[in-house]
């Protein structure tokens, strides 16, 4: 039998188990999906935990959106994919699990250039890093202002408006600064001070802002230094981001994202595979633990104590 990650109530990391269940069979249009490596992301743990509303739990839930693997069995009306196929796996609820059936149009072919726990690293927080941008119109000439630069988005989204032509400011610990440089951006340090820590590391106006942190400092800041509260988006205070006048992906706002947004967010998977196999995107991996050690991986999501993506390998 498969293996998989559940949990019928929520709460602490403890709730959290590992049980088996009937071996996945692909329907019309899917596959079935032997997981390699499955992303922790911290959306994962707020569900888990219920600071993040979602429905009412009526059967085991299953946990992870994010992961990667080799493809199983095919089933009717399939094209693209064929048995043995390396793939990384979007949007498909159940990927802390050692086998499980996916929508095709929820695949991505996966170079061999690109490990498991790459991929499986990239979903949620390289579409969302490029969907914001996007969404923000970062390009040539823009400074941009990332908060938690960091983080798996963060890091991300350095990346991309690099490339793009931007100037790029992303707050982080001082022990962070020499990594946020090496992915072409100006560390500053958080905490008091900051917005003139902000204003001396360039010259000119900060044109746009990217809110990784989800604290008052980041807000405050971004209000304070960004004319158009247009080009001020947060991916953690979605509840009250329209308090403050500016825009929110995702992170628990009320508003969902456009057909558009969607698909910037398939894009930008896209993207990065390719820029990772041609040696010109890094994705900092963090601990590996086996699946059943499920509830660790969200205590340390939960304590920010790991540095880079934390995997889950079956």
């Amino acid at each position: 039998m498969a293996r998989a990650i559940v949990y019928t109530e929520l709460g602490s990391p403890d709730v959290l188990q590992l049980v088996e269940v009937p071996d996945p069979v692909a329907g019309s249009g899917e596959v079935v999906v032997r997981i390699e490596a499955a992303g922790v992301n911290p959306l994962d743990a707020k569900r888990r935990s219920g600071k993040r509303p979602s429905p009412p739990i009526t059967e085991p839930r299953h946990v992870g959106f994010d992961g990667a693997g080799v493809v199983d069995s095919v089933g009717e009306g399939v094209s693209d994919f064929t048995v043995g196929d390396r793939v990384v796996i979007r949007d498909t609820m159940g990927t802390y699990a050692s086998h499980l059936v996916v929508s095709a149009a929820h695949l991505a072919h996966l170079p061999d250039a690109v490990t498991a726990a790459e991929a499986a690293a990239l979903p949620i927080p390289v579409g969302t890093a490029y969907q914001c941008l996007r969404s923000l119109g970062v390009g040539q000439g823009d400074t941009l202002l990332i908060h938690a630069g960091s983080g798996a988005v963060g890091q991300a989204a350095i990346q991309f408006a690099v490339a793009w032509g931007a100037t790029v400011v992303a707050t982080g610990s001082e022990s962070r600064h020499e990594q946020l440089r090496d992915l072409g951006a100006i560390p500053v340090a958080y905490g008091d001070g900051l917005i003139d820590r902000v204003r001396a590391a360039v010259d000119g106006d900060i044109t746009v802002a990217l809110d990784c942190a989800g604290t008052d400092e980041a807000i405050r800041t971004s209000l304070d230094l960004v004319a158009d509260r247009d080009r001020i988006a947060t991916i953690v205070r979605g509840p009250d981001a329209a308090d403050f006048g500016i825009r929110a992906f995702s992170g628990g706002a009320p508003e969902p994202l456009t057909e558009q947004e969607l698909a910037w967010r398939v894009e930008g998977l896209r993207v990065a595979i390719d820029l990772i196999a041609a040696g010109d995107f890094q994705v900092e991996l963090g601990p590996e633990l086996p699946l059943s050690e499920a509830a660790e991986a969200h205590r340390l999501v939960e304590s920010h104590q790991a540095r880079g993506k934390i995997t889950l390998i079956p």
